[in-house]
C-alpha cells in the first residue's frame, strides 16, 4: 500500500510518440465526485481535470459520480463504469454508509467488490478514503477508517487517506472548515473543491504516470 497525500511533486508527463495517447480515468463516488450543489464546471471532475491538464496531462475524466450513492451502488455501477477505454479508476465512495451507519464490515466488502472488478478489468487505481467522527462510537471509526488503509494494501494501490484532509489543514478546526463548504455542511463549496484538487493532483499524476509505463 502505498499512503499519499501530496507527497509526489507534480512531473509533466512525457509525451513522446508511445505514450501521446490520452488517459482516461474514470471517478467512481458519490456527490462529493459528482460536483452536488455547484456549477458544472466547478465540481472535483472538471477542477481536477482542468488542473492536470495545466500540469500537461492528456487526460480526461469520466464523471461516475452519483449524489447519495453507497458503496453498495458504486458496486452496482462498476461494471458499466469500466468501459474498454478508461485507464485508470479513482474510487471515493463510503461517505453515504457513514452518514447513516452501515456496518463497515458491509462497506469494506462493497468496496472489496469494487477493487477487485477494477483489479480484472486491469485499470490501474487510487483509493480515497474518509476520516470520520465518532458519532457512531470509536470501534466504528477504527473500522470505517481503517477499511481504506487494508484494502489499499490488499491491492497495492495508492491511498489518498481523506477526501477533506486539505480542508481540514487550512480549517484547522470543524468550525473553521465551514468556510469552504455550502451551507448544508456536508459538501464543499467551489473554493474547498478547489482545495481538495490541489492537494490530492500530483498523486493523480502519479496514477496518470503509472498508466503510461
Amino acid at each position: 500500500m502505498r499512503v499519499l497525500r501530496n507527497l509526489s511533486a507534480a512531473v509533466l508527463l512525457p509525451m513522446t510518440a508511445a505514450h501521446a495517447e490520452t488517459v482516461t480515468i474514470a471517478a467512481l463516488g458519490d456527490s462529493l465526485t459528482a460536483g452536488y450543489g455547484l456549477d458544472q464546471e466547478q465540481g472535483f471532475v472538471p477542477q481536477m481535470e482542468a488542473w492536470l491538464r495545466d500540469q500537461g496531462a492528456d487526460v480526461t475524466i469520466v464523471n461516475a459520480g452519483v449524489s447519495g450513492d453507497t458503496t453498495a451502488g458504486g458496486l452496482s455501477r462498476v461494471g458499466w463504469t469500466l468501459t474498454p477505454d478508461v485507464d485508470a479508476m479513482i474510487v471515493a465512495l463510503g461517505g453515504n454508509d457513514y452518514l447513516r451507519g452501515l456496518d463497515p464490515a458491509v462497506s469494506r466488502a462493497n468496496l472489496d467488490a469494487i477493487l477487485s472488478a477494477g483489479q480484472d478489468a486491469g485499470v490501474t487505481m487510487l483509493l480515497v478514503g474518509l476520516n470520520v467522527g465518532t458519532n457512531y462510537g470509536p470501534d466504528f471509526k477504527r473500522d470505517f477508517e481503517g477499511m481504506y488503509v487494508d484494502l489499499a494494501a490488499q491491492y497495492d494501490i495508492p491511498l489518498y487517506p481523506d477526501m477533506f484532509a486539505a480542508m481540514r489543514i487550512e480549517g484547522e478546526t470543524q468550525d473553521a472548515m465551514r468556510r469552504f463548504m455550502q451551507s448544508d455542511g456536508i459538501h464543499p463549496s467551489a473554493e474547498g473543491v478547489g482545495m481538495v484538487v490541489a492537494d490530492m493532483g500530483p498523486v493523480v499524476l502519479d496514477l496518470i504516470a503509472e498508466v503510461r509505463q
